[in-house]
């Protein structure tokens, strides 16, 4: 199958190479040169611009980093068409950036409107997730494109989920990334004070996980450096999935919470969290170092 695939960041660079891996053609873009260069050598080819890649495409995939960006590549501006008016044939449209659910709509509505089908299909499972192939997708649309799209993204992941229509694959990923940053600050505040107290970090780590303190942040993603061979924690911080992005992602759910009138306490103050977090220089690097938020003054 021909597919266009547009963002080669860290989630989107390894999760094209599964596609190759898997026997697709692929056409890809990317504003950073290096990026389109390393997939040019897995076997892709590349274009100058998204329009091109896009050429020919039987689908057409996009991982981006905001709904800005999202919009921009699809709609254009005032002075730009954007790729829906620019395709050539009726490519299926999957767009896996997790974005506001609205702008997703939006897209999918005048993707609609030109007789296209579009997918919202944001991921979880991080980068690790993305190179190993077994990320979790969130589908978002109709039935027919679900069907159709299901034999692609098992291509780059294990699980695929159909949520609903159009915007309901980013309000599930909102929810799940909501209870992540939860989960992962209240595990890094947990650390803190037993290791405070004189515990082993990687002691009091098995206990709770073997009790019912246990959840995915301590037993598989551990924010203790030291604590997890492989995890981001252990090699500095570098990595996964970042700071930054969690403080969006949490912002995408507060924003959803104010408009739906739901309440989000826990949800909130994760948001603080990770919002001083990346304000105080840690923006790049992986969201389980809000753990050195609860060792500040710390000499090592």
């Amino acid at each position: 199958m021909q597919i266009a695939f547009i963002g080669l960041g860290n989630m989107g660079s390894p999760m094209a190479t599964n596609l190759i891996k898997a026997g697709h053609r692929l056409c890809v873009f990317d504003l950073v040169e290096s990026a389109m260069q390393a997939l040019e050598a897995e076997g892709a080819s590349r274009a100058a611009s998204a329009e091109e890649a896009v050429s020919g495409a039987e689908v057409v995939i996009s991982m981006l980093p905001a709904g800005q960006h999202v919009k921009q590549l699809y709609l254009g501006s005032d002075d730009v068409p954007g790729l829906l008016e620019r395709l050539d044939g009726k490519p299926l449209i999957i767009d896996a950036s997790t974005i506001a659910p609205d702008d997703s709509r939006c897209v999918g509505e005048q993707a609609s409107a030109r007789g296209l089908t579009f997918l919202d299909a944001p991921v979880s499972g991080g980068v690790g997730g993305a190179k190993a192939g077994t990320l979790t997708f969130i589908v978002g649309g109709s039935s027919e494109g679900f069907s159709e799209a299901k034999p692609v993204l098992e291509g780059m992941g294990k699980n695929v989920f159909h949520a609903g229509d159009i915007g309901a694959g980013q309000v599930a990923k909102i929810c799940n990334n909501m209870l992540l940053g939860i989960l992962m600050s209240g595990t890094a505040e947990a650390l803190a004070l037993g290791v405070k107290n004189g515990l082993d970090p990687a002691v009091l780590s098995e206990i709770i996980k073997q009790s019912s303190g246990g959840n995915w942040a301590l037993n598989v993603y551990n924010p203790w450096p030291g604590v997890m061979e492989k995890a981001p924690a252990s090699n500095d911080y570098q990595g996964g999935f970042l700071t930054d992005l969690m403080a969006k992602d949490l912002g995408l759910a507060w924003e959803l919470a104010l408009k739906s009138k739901a309440t989000v306490p826990m949800g909130s103050q994760a948001r603080n969290l990770y919002a001083l977090h990346a304000s105080q220089g840690n923006g790049r690097l992986d969201f389980s170092s809000i753990q050195r938020l609860y060792r500040a003054g710390e000499e090592s």
